[in-house]
């Protein structure tokens, strides 16, 4: 079974959890900090933003997974699985990379909030397609 928008989305997520992981590494290193964020500002944004995927990539990653092995890829699942995506990686740029993109981040949020619930639709329109 191939799963091209599942795999492609799952793919630059880890990545992306992978250079967030490691920009927290290096804030801890430079604050002298290994538990917590010792009220450091930069360490703070950016384990939120390491721990803001990880929150939400999960669920967006299974909502991506269900329709396409139900009924395969559409335009209307890449495209929500896109919005998703980019929403999470806007937002974690905004938090991790930056000291204040308020457009970057609300924008992250929109986009990944719309992406959740078109893939909820999605996935609903298939249950009930299928039954």
């Amino acid at each position: 079974m191939s799963l091209p928008i599942t795999t492609s989305s799952a793919t630059i997520l880890g990545f992306w959890l992978v250079i967030l992981s490691i920009r927290v590494v290096g804030a801890r290193r430079t604050a002298s900090v290994s538990l917590g964020d010792g009220g450091d500002q930069t360490l703070s944004r950016r384990i939120r933003a390491q721990g803001n995927l990880s929150e939400y990539a999960p669920l967006g990653l299974i909502l991506i997974f269900l329709p396409e092995a139900q009924a395969g890829s559409t335009w209307l699942l890449a495209a929500s699985a896109a919005f998703f995506v980019v929403g999470r990686l806007a937002h974690g740029y905004a938090l991790s990379f930056t000291e204040s993109n308020a457009i970057a981040r609300m924008s992250g949020m929109i986009m990944t909030f719309t992406g959740l619930m078109a893939l909820a639709a999605l996935n609903l329109w298939v249950l009930l397609s299928h039954s």
